[in-house]
């Protein structure tokens, strides 16, 4: 009797190393991985052999990258969508893609089941299965960190060395890492007490520490078409080469370092490091470009929205009603965001070297302090400052009727 098929989400680390063994020998299911290539860069080398070995039957290795780029990252760039104030949402938007993928390949297989290999004190858990209940409510969803005997990542590792599974870590090294074309980060190990500063020599891989970026400045320039980035310095990149592009510049200038003890959806408090380089560039000229483009009133609602569309994206709910319709509020905002921004970048920080838009709102005539009469008068300000300021002036005088009496 042919057996029962299961999808793994499969990265070749730690965890899904010893899953593959775990599922076999608990479940008897022939066990398929589904790597979804989001950007981890080498981590994929070898993914294919190493599935295998372990025990796969079968390995799809998927280049999500500009699906990823296109549909994710660049609706939540638009949003303005930071988490908590720091957090650009790196890991965040990469599980729905991924599980929009595994979705997808269980179907085409006949898979029973889609297993993951985050834990239950983590925000992926619910990123994945919310993604895999919205698009497939019937799949059985296992989650061996629920279920299983193996209490932390030192027990991981003694599971693998007694069957001869191939992992990529050692116990001198248990950073929990996740790394994927938008950012990497960083948890565990001397991470998980706040009063720690990080050891950011050993622990960086896509940023130069700040104190060792070069003593001179490097100015970039982005333009956008309707708020998504097309060019990078003048020239006409796709959207991952734009990305890729912007890493490379934003890493040797020590940009996107983000030192954050974040609220966890499940209740609790974590401490990570992030490494968003080409993230917080373009997060930056966005910005710089909306204050040019966007008038008071859709920019401070957008404000508002931008906080809950974090949040959305952050608790895995990307397949919902509400962040669609937040995207398309968004999406209407955007029509008139198209410019280009420069930037100054030096030892870690930003600075706004300028912005220019067709649609821009500025005008040089009326902010000037020159005469400016036919636009703006300024004794017009006079009536409007009596009128603003008409309750105010009603309820001083009410109160100064009424100071006798206390």
């Amino acid at each position: 009797m042919e057996k029962e098929k299961v999808v793994l989400a499969y990265s070749g680390g730690l965890d899904t190393s010893i899953i593959i063994s775990w599922l076999k020998e608990n479940y008897g299911y022939d066990v398929i991985c589904v790597c979804g290539d989001v950007g981890q860069g080498k981590e994929t080398d070898g993914l294919e052999e190493r599935a295998l070995r372990s025990g796969a039957s079968k390995i799809y290795i998927e280049d999500l990258r500009e699906e990823y780029v296109k549909d994710f990252i660049f609706p939540t760039l638009k949003a303005d969508a930071v988490y908590e104030g720091k957090y650009m949402l790196g890991t965040s938007h990469a599980r729905p893609v991924i599980a929009k993928r595994l979705v997808e390949i269980a179907e085409k297989e006949g898979a029973v089941a889609i297993c993951h290999g985050a834990t239950g004190k983590g925000n992926d858990q619910v990123r994945f299965e919310l993604t895999i209940k919205a698009l497939a409510p019937h799949v059985k969803i296992i989650a061996p960190w629920r279920i299983w005997d193996i209490k932390s990542r030192e027990d991981a590792i003694d599971y693998a060395n007694a069957r001869g599974i191939e992992i990529p870590v050692t116990k001198a090294d248990l950073y929990s890492r996740d790394r994927n074309i938008w950012h990497i980060s960083h948890e565990g190990m001397d991470l998980e007490d706040p009063a720690n500063m990080p050891q950011y020599d050993n622990l960086l891989k896509l940023t130069v520490p700040p104190m060792k970026t070069p003593d001179e400045p490097k100015y970039v320039t982005i333009d956008f078409v309707k708020g998504e980035p097309v060019a990078v310095d003048g020239e006409k990149l796709a959207p991952v080469a734009l990305v890729e592009k912007l890493n490379k510049i934003g890493g040797e200038y020590g940009i996107g370092l983000a030192d954050i003890v974040e609220d966890r959806l499940v209740g609790m408090k974590s401490r990570g490091v992030y490494e968003t380089p080409g993230g917080t560039i373009l997060y930056a000229a966005h910005r710089e470009l909306e204050y040019l483009c966007l008038d008071r009133q859709t920019q401070s609602f957008k404000s508002q929205v931008a906080i809950k569309f974090s949040e959305l994206v952050y608790d895995g709910l990307w397949y919902t009603p509400l962040r669609e319709a937040i995207s398309a509020f968004v999406d209407v905002t955007q029509e008139t965001v198209t410019g280009q921004v420069k930037l100054m970048l030096y030892k870690g920080s930003i600075t706004p070297a300028g912005a220019t838009s067709p649609y821009s709102l500025y005008n040089e005539s009326i902010a000037s302090f020159g005469d400016s009469k036919e636009l703006y008068n300024h004794k017009d300000s006079a009536g409007f400052i009596n009128l603003f300021g008409l309750p105010l002036k009603v309820r001083a005088m009410m109160m100064a009727q009424h100071k006798d009496e206390k």
